[in-house]
């Protein structure tokens, strides 16, 4: 004769199932015997004026007649005054030749930043004044398109 193949945990997981069926067949029951149908009124909400939501409808008296052609729909574009400027000023601080990258002080923020020679428009000497851009370098902000700076 052969072993049987069902183990002890076979077995409570089997009979844990047939209780949750058995389970679920009688609250099934208990909800035909009640004759309680949902009703769709059960599950809607509102949101009144305030974003706030409510089981009550909102009031009629309250409602505010907006006239579609009130509505405007359109670009407003930015006044020439509040386009920011991406040419800055600055003066060379350092510039090694040989390696090819050098610093610029920006003269409106007073901070550092890094330039290489390939972003150079034109040859540069240390402490002239130049303008350049702003972009995304390997490890922070970078000028590109430097140029000497003609009044």
């Amino acid at each position: 004769m052969g072993r049987s193949q069902e183990t002890f945990n076979k077995k409570e997981v089997r009979n844990r199932k047939e209780k949750k069926r058995k389970d679920k067949a009688v609250k099934k029951a208990k909800r035909k015997s009640e004759g309680k149908k949902g009703d769709l009124s059960d599950m809607i909400a509102y949101v009144d004026e305030y974003g706030k939501i409510s089981s009550t409808p909102p009031d009629p008296e309250k409602k505010i007649i907006i006239e579609a052609e009130s509505i405007e729909l359109k670009i407003t574009k930015n006044a020439p005054g509040n386009t920011p400027e991406f040419l800055r000023k600055g003066q060379v601080i350092s510039y090694n030749v040989s390696q090819g990258y050098g610093f610029i002080r920006d003269l409106d923020s007073k901070r550092n930043i890094f330039f290489h020679a390939n972003n150079l428009l034109e040859p540069i000497e240390e402490n002239s004044i130049v303008t350049f851009e702003t972009g995304k370098g390997l490890k922070g902000p970078a000028a590109i398109k430097v140029k000497l700076f003609k009044e």
